[in-house]
């Protein structure tokens, strides 16, 4: 976000200089002004500091950021693997529900992932020390932690760079939720909370890994409807939560917008449907998804999602920074090593 002028430019009218002003300048110049006069306002900052940056170089900082995302990822470039991802997703075959399957070691999920469909694995998180965790706990060893909270419209808003959030510690964000005096509860939302790391045994699935990201809050807590384009495992850790999933393929019917080069949203709710404003969305294909606790979510990159929390929630997720197992390794889309 683009920083403010601080200080306004100042014009000076030309004047011939007295005596007295020439003896002040000649102090300030030598690093040694009166003590009776005030100090000279410090220079404005210069233009280029804060003006606006140009489409060009907009454009250069949005294409620098989508080569340093394909490296990290080992991928030619990030709109080729978006390509690529929603192309297999037209291959795919129709599924009403997400199966639920049984322990799988590394190479057993790399497999099943391979598909390119969603699935999820009952029980696999309850081991972890962070399921023994509650609200309760949360405020008695963790109350100091530092949060950012979404606050407001947070989902009207969820992929604007302006969007409302609040800094607080976590005693004073569990103690505004359970005021209960807001419509939209506020969220944390994608925070990495260092502390918890170790509470967390997260399976090699993925192998390279983004950090872990936890999410905690009410009942009624939303993050509307959006794709990533990384392989994501996301752990219910306690509570309940309803997810929708559509195919990368539908992305045609759901009116999305770009966040960045990996993250896209969609304005269209599923869960209340308004189809005179987004008439396409009907094609699209909505699949309704509960996590209970202890379960783990298998999110193919480039599948739509919207999850809401039905109860008080705490849920964490890593994201894959590698090409999606759906591409099978595609050397088309491999980077030269």
């Amino acid at each position: 976000m683009l920083c403010p002028l601080h200080e306004s430019m100042r014009g000076y009218m030309s004047r011939e200089k007295n005596p007295v002003d020439r003896d002040r300048e000649a102090r300030q110049a030598h690093g040694s002004p009166s003590p009776s006069s005030p100090r000279p306002p410090r220079s404005p900052p210069p233009l280029s500091a804060s003006r606006p940056a140009s489409p060009e170089e907009a454009a250069a900082k949005k294409l620098a950021r989508e080569q340093r995302d394909a490296q990290v990822r080992g991928v030619t470039s990030i709109q080729a693997m978006r390509e690529a991802i929603k192309r297999a997703g037209c291959a795919l075959p129709a599924i009403s529900e997400v199966p639920r399957v049984g322990k799988l070691d590394a190479a057993a999920f790399r497999e099943r992932a391979a598909a390119g469909l969603p699935f999820l694995i009952p029980g696999l998180v309850k081991r972890w020390p962070l399921s023994a965790l509650t609200p309760q706990t949360l405020r008695e060893r963790y109350s100091h932690l530092p949060v950012r909270a979404r606050v407001g419209d947070y989902i009207n808003t969820a992929f604007a760079p302006d969007r409302a959030m609040r800094d607080m510690t976590m005693l004073e964000y569990l103690e505004l939720v359970s005021a209960g005096t807001h419509d939209l509860p506020p969220y944390l939302g994608n925070l990495e909370l260092r502390e918890l790391n170790s509470l967390c045994h997260w399976p090699a699935y993925l192998g390279k890994m983004g950090p872990p990201r936890f999410w905690l809050g009410p009942a009624g807590t939303v993050t509307p409807l959006h794709c990533d384009y990384d392989d994501n495992i996301f752990a219910q850790v306690w509570g309940t939560k309803r997810i929708f999933l559509s195919p990368p393929h539908h992305e045609e019917f759901l009116y999305t917008s770009e966040a960045n080069a990996i993250l896209f949203g969609s304005p269209f709710d599923p869960e209340a449907p308004d189809f005179d404003k987004f008439p396409l969305a009907r094609q699209a294909t909505m699949i309704e998804c509960v996590v209970h606790p202890g379960d783990l979510l298998y999110v193919p990159a480039g599948w739509w999602h919207q999850v809401r929390a039905l109860t008080f929630s705490l849920s964490a997720n890593r994201w894959a920074r590698a090409m999606p197992f759906a591409l099978h390794g595609d050397p088309a889309l491999r980077r030269p090593a």
